[in-house]
């Protein structure tokens, strides 16, 4: 549901066309990839995040933030404001599309994860990943000179990964000649060098920089891997320990959450042999590294919108596409993550620290795998250091895209008839104010599926192999981490919510 102010769109239509276009906010959307709940500073995390956590002083911060659970199909609900079963791009226009028709300037770097190109799919200019992960230091399938061969995810058989520069597919692998190259970096740069292009002109503009970090491999500066090479020593249990006292004193959870136990299959710190643990340290030194790369990156993009002039008229969006991720691509074990010979992840045990205090993983539909953290730094908009507990999603974004710019949603585009975002506008609470929720949220990913209905979600596993997935039912309000399962004591509202729940995914076009 779109809600339309004539009230905010009328100063737009009295003013001068030029004036209104400048009167337009710009908008830059940076989205991390497969990031923890707990990894960011202003989210608990010990990673060094400034420029993050600066956002965070000067915006709102989301304790109740939804994606999809996976990479492609949250980026999808995030481009079409449409949950990604509906259809994708035959169903829905793109916010790139829909903005574009307002007088935006519309630029992308990083990680697409879709077909065709976002140049097909309104984006003026492009750089980047259009496959779903990809060597950080050497994209393509060759050595360079006096290199390795660059580590991937399947050492023999596996096609190269899909790169793009502006409308230019290339499909035989990306091999920059740069040995300096890293995509965190790529990224960053070709960000800045486009709002440099563009920066004289009257138009506004939206940036989405859809980074890779810190999705696996795990690939670092060494400089900033040195940043944590003691950090890490205190192990999963103490880490967890840490984050949930300090999300605590920050306000992101209430003081009443206990931590969880260490979720399944992972090991007590204390168990493993003092090698062990000076191998799991420098594990996760890397991924906290990369992570402070795309801080630092981020830093740069605030940067240049300062030196232009931009910075007080764009509102930025920060967020992950799910939760931390636990899948175990590791195929050089025998070599330390971080060169670009390396291929290795973070893997289920830092992964559960990442996800502090919420249960299981991204693609799953358990809140560890759906909620992450979102940031909107809006200066004049939104009340610098405030928190809100609106329940929103990923396909939210178009909505209030819409809303704040009074661009139109096409009837249809490239002759296909298009269904209206899934999404509600989120300018209320932006703004501070009481807003209505969604009537429901639904997910399905992995075999796993939930619904949320106000406070109540029901959630079930990927069923075992031989086994049927059964459904918990769980009250978010007073347990976050879906630890006191009261499907057994509410009947009732299992059966409602699974009634919904099959609603929504028969119909696929169910408003909410």
């Amino acid at each position: 549901m779109i809600r339309t102010s004539v009230f905010r769109l009328l100063p737009l239509l009295l003013l001068p066309i030029a004036t209104a276009e400048e009167s337009k906010p710009n908008i830059v959307i940076i989205m991390a990839d497969d990031m923890g709940y707990s990894d960011i500073g202003c989210y608990g995390g010990e990673i060094a995040t400034p420029n993050i956590d600066k956002l965070a002083e000067e915006g709102i911060r989301f304790r109740q933030f939804y994606n999809e659970a996976k990479c492609g199909p949250s980026r999808l609900a995030l481009l079409t404001g449409q949950y990604s079963h509906r259809g994708g791009f035959r169903t829905g226009a793109t916010f790139a599309e829909v903005l574009k028709g307002a007088g935006y300037r519309t630029l992308m770097a990083g990680k697409w994860h879709n077909t065709p190109m976002p140049t097909d799919h309104g984006f003026d200019r492009y750089f980047g990943l259009v496959d779903g992960c990809c060597n950080f230091w050497n994209p393509g399938m060759e050595a360079r000179p006096g290199e390795g061969e660059p580590g991937r995810k399947e050492q023999k058989g596996e096609t190269p990964r899909l790169w793009g520069i502006e409308d230019r597919l290339i499909k035989d692998g990306y091999t920059p000649e740069d040995k300096d190259f890293y995509t965190t970096d790529a990224f960053t740069d070709y960000a800045v060098d486009r709002l440099e292009e563009y920066k004289d002109e009257e138009q506004p503009f939206v940036l989405y920089l859809a980074y890779t970090a810190p999705h696996y491999p795990l690939h670092a500066w060494p400089e900033d891997i040195a940043k944590y090479r003691e950090t890490y020593q205190v192990g999963w249990d103490r880490l967890r320990e840490t984050r949930h006292r300090r999300m605590q004193q920050l306000g992101i959870i209430d003081k009443s959450i206990a931590l969880p136990p260490r979720a399944d299959r992972v090991e007590a710190w204390d168990s493993l042999s003092q090698e062990e643990q000076q191998e799991q340290a420098y594990i996760m030194a890397v991924y906290a590294a990369m992570i402070d790369r795309l801080d630092q990156g981020i830093g740069k993009v605030m940067a240049k919108l300062e030196e232009i002039g931009k910075d007080e008229n764009t509102m930025v969006i920060f967020m992950s596409d799910n939760g931390a991720c636990s899948e175990p691509p590791n195929s050089t074990p025998d070599m330390p993550p971080g060169p670009v010979e390396s291929y290795r992840s973070v893997g289920r045990s830092w992964a559960n620290a990442s996800n502090t205090p919420l249960r299981e993983f991204k693609a799953t539909c358990y809140e560890g795998g759906t909620r992450t953290p979102m940031i909107v730094r809006w200066p004049g908009m939104v009340e610098p250091g405030s928190f809100t507990d609106h329940a929103a999603h990923l396909i939210d974004f178009l909505p209030t895209f819409m809303e704040i710019t009074g661009a139109l949603y096409p009837a249809e585009i490239r002759g296909q008839k298009l269904q209206e975002p899934d999404g509600i506008s989120m300018l209320p609470a932006l703004e501070g104010q009481a807003q209505d929720g969604h009537a429901f949220l639904g997910w399905e990913r992995s075999g796993s599926k939930a619904i949320r209905k106000g406070d109540w979600k029901l959630v079930a596993a990927k069923p075992k192999k031989g086994d049927e997935s059964s459904w918990e039912l769980y009250n978010l309000a007073e347990d976050p981490t879906e630890m006191n399962d009261l499907a057994n004591q509410n009947p009732e509202m299992v059966n409602k919510l699974t009634k919904l729940w099959d609603q929504w995914r028969s119909l696929g076009n169910q408003k909410n």
